[in-house]
């Protein structure tokens, strides 16, 4: 595969490799918050200001922040090579880790009357999303990105199926990144279409159980 990616364009690969960074499924959770927020405002009553920027700061340390400070510290301590994480062997302790961090993100939201509900599902399907992640992790090299960007676009459905609105321009935009995002990680050569394809299918696959189970 790394002979197709040296056969791209340099500006293609620059391209692939900021759209990488920007749509990083750690940001995910982050963008799906925001995305809400803007748009039904009358389910985080009560939290404005100084108490919404919190919560966001929160959000983002514990689905983002700790998650790629562990990736850093395994680096470091020389138990993976890369924090690009390009090999199996080297997503097992840092599936693991996220599992941790998305399930109290998951369990907090529990108790959050200030927030939109929709969160709740979303936050335990990307819970769920780690768990097959994790056992398919041991057979092929299964695309996080594709996971996270499926994942949104399907949360985004679910959360307009919730409410009894529809935001198709928003679903299409998002559907429209998620295939730009994935054609990236084929561009770059960092994952077959097999990988992609499993990707988003656990991504799809965990928002619909959580939809399921949490509504």
């Amino acid at each position: 595969m790394e002979n197709v990616a040296a056969r791209q364009p340099q500006y293609i690969r620059v391209s692939a490799k900021i759209i990488s960074y920007i749509f990083h499924p750690l940001f995910i959770p982050t963008y799906i918050f925001l995305w809400m927020y803007k748009r039904f405002p009358y389910e985080f009553v009560g939290l404005y200001g100084h108490e919404l920027n919190l919560r966001i700061v929160g959000l983002f340390m514990t689905t983002a922040f700790f998650p790629a400070f562990t990736v850093f510290l395994l680096w470091k301590l020389y138990f993976i090579k890369s924090i690009h994480l390009r090999y199996q062997k080297e997503r097992i302790i840092p599936y693991v880790a996220t599992m941790i961090y998305y399930w109290w993100m998951w369990y907090l939201s529990r108790n959050f009357t200030d927030q939109a509900s929709a969160l709740k599902f979303f936050y335990f399907g990307i819970f769920l999303a780690t768990v097959p992640a994790l056992i398919w992790n041991n057979f092929v090299k299964i695309s996080m990105h594709a996971m996270g960007a499926a994942g949104a676009v399907t949360a985004l459905i679910l959360t307009c199926i919730l409410y009894q609105t529809t935001y198709g321009l928003d679903i299409a935009i998002a559907t429209l990144i998620a295939g730009i995002i994935c054609t990236a990680r084929m561009s770059l050569s960092e994952h077959s279409m097999f990988e992609i394809n499993s990707g988003i299918v656990v991504g799809v696959g965990c928002q619909l159980i959580a939809y399921w189970l949490m509504t």
